[in-house]
C-alpha cells in the first residue's frame, strides 16, 4: 500500500509540475499571442497604401540562393500602416475557396496570401488570417523561385527580374497562368502557375535557349521571412524552421536554434521538403529533383529567417529546351490534407510538419479516432467524450481487475492492520506475512497504480490533439464554450460568463470556471471512495489535491478539462460498480460524514 501511495503521489506531482508550467508560463505566452494576433487584425484594418521599396533586392546568398544584404532589408510603411500590394511591376491575383491574394511580378514571388476559412478571432467577421506578405511589410514573407546567378547565361530569373503574364487572367484552380522573361544571352523563360482546391502551388519553370552555347542552370526555391514571429515558446510545439531531407529524418530548428547555428547545409538528396511552421500555419518547398537544402539566419539590423534548396544543375543544349518544376505549400495545417500530399504527391514525413510529437505513434491515431466521431457527430465537444467512452471500453479489463484488487485489498484491510501491529517491530516478518496474504487473496497491491499509469500518456497525446490541431481552433462545445482550445471563458470574477467581459490573463490563478469546477468536483468524489490513507501528510495531499488540480486546470484548453471531468465521472461509475460487485465498502459518505464532523469540532 505505501509503494502504491508513493507512486500515485509521485504521478500526481510530476502532473502538478506540468500544470504549473501551464498556468504560470504557458497561458500567459498563449494571452500574448492573442493579444498581438487582435493588434494584427486591427493593423490590417487600418491598411494604408504605400509603394514597394526597390531597395527590397536581395543579392546572392550561400551556395547562389539569394539573401539579404545591409541596406537591402524589407521597409515597413508608417507606424500603424499595412504595406500595400500595390506594386508597379504589377500582380496577378489569384483566388480559391481557401485562398486568395496575389502574385508580384517583380520577382515573380508568391509574397501576398489569405486564408480564406480561418478568422483571427472567433467572431466570423474578423480579417482573414494573413499567412504571406511583400517585402515591404515589417513582417514580410514571401515565397520565391529562380536561378542561380551565371555570367555565361545572362541576367537569370531571380528576386529583381520583371516577369511579364504571357497566359492567363487570374489564378485559380481551374486556369493556371504563364509569366515570360527574355534575357540578353537568347534565355528565353516560362513560368507556369497552377494552384489545387487546397494549399499547393506547383511551379514550373521552362527555358530555351536560343544562344549558340549550351547553357547550365541550378534552380533554387527559397522561403524567406522578416522579424522574430511571437510563438508560445513551449516545449510541446515546435514553431520556427522545419524540414525533412531524403532519409536524414525530422528537421527542426527554433528561431533561437538557427540563430545560434547562423546556416544548416543538409546533404544531397533526391526527395524531402523544407520551409516555416506556426502553430497552425505553414510554408513548405517540395523540390521537383535532386537538391542541397539550408536553414538559414542572416541579420542586416533585422532578423531573417530562410529555407531555402539548390538544385543540381540542368543543361539546355544550343537550340534547345529544358524543364524545371517545384512545388510550394502555404496554408493551414489541417490534418486531412496534409496527409493526402504526403501519399498522393510522395512527399516523405510531410504529415509530421504537424507537431504531433514523441507520441506520434499514440496522439495521431487519437485525433483519427476523434475526427472520425466528429464526421458522424459534427461537435468535437462530443467527440472527445467518445473518445473517453472508447478508450474506457478499450482499458476495461485492465481497470477492471485493478478496481477488483483494489476491492479485495480494502475487504482485507483489517487482517493487513492486524499483522501490522503483529509484527510492528520486525519489517521484514511483516513483509513475508503481508505478500502471503496477497497470494493468498490473490491481491497486486500495485493495481490501483495502473489506471494512473494509463491515464498520463492518454492525456498528454489529448493535450497535444487539442493544442496542435488547426481543427480545434475556435471549435465549439454546447454553451458558453465556443473555443475547444481556449480555456473556459468564465469564472466567479465575472459570476460564470454573466457578466460580458473575459477574466484577465493575471488572474487566471484565482479565477476557475464552470468546467474546472465541475472536474474537481468530480475527482474530489473519486477520491473520497476509497478509505483515507493512514499517513497524516497522505491524508492532506489526496484532501487538497482536487482543490489544487481544480485552479490548475482553469488555465488549461477547455476541451481537455472536459475531458478530465467525463474521465472522473464515468470512472466513479466503474469503481463504485466494481466495488460493490466485490462487497468492498464505498467510503464516500464515510468520508463525508468524517469531514462534516471536524469541521463542526472545530468550529466549536
Amino acid at each position: 500500500m505505501d509503494n502504491q501511495r508513493n507512486f500515485i503521489l509521485a504521478a500526481v506531482l510530476s502532473l502538478a509540475v506540468v500544470f504549473f508550467w501551464q498556468m504560470l508560463v504557458i497561458s500567459p505566452r498563449i494571452e500574448k499571442e492573442r493579444a498581438a494576433a487582435e493588434a494584427q487584425a486591427q493593423l490590417q484594418a487600418e491598411t494604408t497604401p504605400s509603394n514597394e521599396s526597390t531597395t527590397a533586392v536581395p543579392s546572392s546568398g550561400s551556395e547562389g540562393v539569394p539573401a539579404p544584404t545591409s541596406g537591402q532589408s524589407a521597409v515597413p510603411g508608417s507606424s500603424g500602416q499595412q504595406a500595400s500590394t500595390n506594386d508597379s511591376a504589377g500582380r496577378v491575383e489569384f483566388r480559391s475557396e481557401k485562398l486568395d491574394g496575389s502574385i508580384n511580378l517583380k520577382g515573380g514571388r508568391i509574397d501576398d496570401l489569405n486564408l480564406a476559412l480561418y478568422r483571427q478571432t472567433v467572431d466570423p467577421t474578423s480579417p482573414e488570417i494573413r499567412l504571406l506578405m511583400p517585402v515591404n511589410n515589417e513582417n514580410a514573407y514571401f515565397a520565391e523561385f529562380g536561378f542561380s546567378p551565371n555570367a555565361d547565361a545572362g541576367e537569370v530569373p531571380g528576386p529583381g527580374t520583371v516577369w511579364t503574364q504571357a497566359k492567363g487572367g487570374n489564378l485559380t484552380p481551374s486556369s493556371p497562368i504563364v509569366l515570360q522573361y527574355n534575357n540578353e544571352k537568347g534565355l528565353e523563360f516560362q513560368r507556369k502557375i497552377e494552384l489545387d482546391a487546397d494549399y499547393m502551388f506547383t511551379v514550373t519553370d521552362t527555358v530555351t535557349n536560343t544562344s549558340p552555347a549550351a547553357v547550365a542552370l541550378k534552380p533554387y526555391g527559397r522561403i524567406a521571412r522578416y522579424g522574430t514571429p511571437e510563438v508560445a515558446g513551449i516545449y510541446v510545439l515546435h514553431e520556427g524552421l522545419v524540414g525533412s531531407v531524403g532519409d536524414q529524418g525530422l528537421d527542426e530548428y527554433d528561431y533561437g536554434d538557427i540563430e545560434d547555428e547562423k546556416q544548416v547545409t543538409k546533404e544531397l538528396a533526391e526527395s524531402g521538403w523544407l520551409g516555416i511552421t506556426d502553430k497552425y500555419w505553414a510554408t513548405a518547398l517540395i523540390p521537383g529533383g535532386s537538391f542541397v537544402a539550408h536553414y538559414n539566419y542572416y541579420s542586416n539590423g533585422r532578423p531573417f529567417y530562410q529555407s531555402d534548396f539548390l538544385g543540381e544543375a540542368i543543361t539546355i543544349a544550343a537550340g534547345g529546351t529544358a524543364e524545371t518544376s517545384s512545388r510550394l505549400f502555404a496554408g493551414a495545417k489541417k490534418v486531412d490534407i496534409i496527409d493526402a500530399y504526403r501519399d498522393n504527391l510522395s512527399i516523405p514525413l510531410f504529415d509530421k510538419i504537424i507537431d504531433w510529437g514523441w507520441f506520434y505513434w499514440l496522439t495521431k491515431p487519437l485525433f483519427g479516432v476523434m475526427n472520425w466521431i466528429y464526421q458522424l457527430v459534427g461537435n468535437f465537444g462530443v467527440a472527445i467524450l467518445g473518445v473517453t467512452v472508447l478508450l474506457k471500453i478499450l482499458f476495461f479489463p485492465l481497470a477492471n481487475k485493478s478496481y477488483a484488487s483494489m476491492a479485495n485489498m480494502k475487504k482485507m484491510q483489517p487482517e493487513m492492520t492486524a499483522i501490522r501491529e503483529r509484527h510492528a517491530d520486525d519489517r521484514q516478518a511483516q513483509q513475508k506475512e503481508l505478500m502471503a496474504l496477497y497470494k493468498k487473496e490473490k491481491i497486486n497491491p500495485a493495481a490501483g497504480c495502473w489506471p494512473v499509469l494509463i491515464q498520463i500518456p492518454v492525456f498528454f497525446s489529448l493535450y497535444k490533439v487539442i493544442y496542435v490541431t488547426i481543427e480545434m481552433r475556435h471549435a465549439p462545445f454546447f454553451g458558453w464554450i465556443h473555443d475547444l482550445s481556449a480555456p473556459d471563458p468564465t469564472s466567479f470574477l465575472n459570476l460564470f460568463g454573466l457578466l460580458p467581459f473575459e477574466t484577465p490573463a493575471f488572474l487566471a490563478l484565482i479565477a476557475v470556471g464552470v468546467w474546472p469546477l465541475i472536474m474537481g468536483i468530480t475527482m474530489f468524489i473519486q477520491m473520497q471512495m476509497n478509505p483515507a490513507p493512514p499517513d497524516p501528510t497522505q491524508q492532506m495531499i489526496f484532501k487538497w489535491m482536487p482543490v489544487m488540480f481544480t485552479f490548475m486546470l482553469a488555465t488549461f484548453p477547455a476541451g481537455l478539462v472536459i475531458y478530465w471531468a467525463w474521465n472522473n465521472f464515468l470512472s466513479i461509475l466503474q469503481q463504485g460498480t466494481i466495488m460493490k460487485r466485490q462487497g468492498a465498502k464505498i467510503e464516500l459518505w464515510d468520508n463525508l460524514k468524517a469531514m462534516l464532523s471536524k469541521k463542526k469540532e472545530g468550529s466549536n
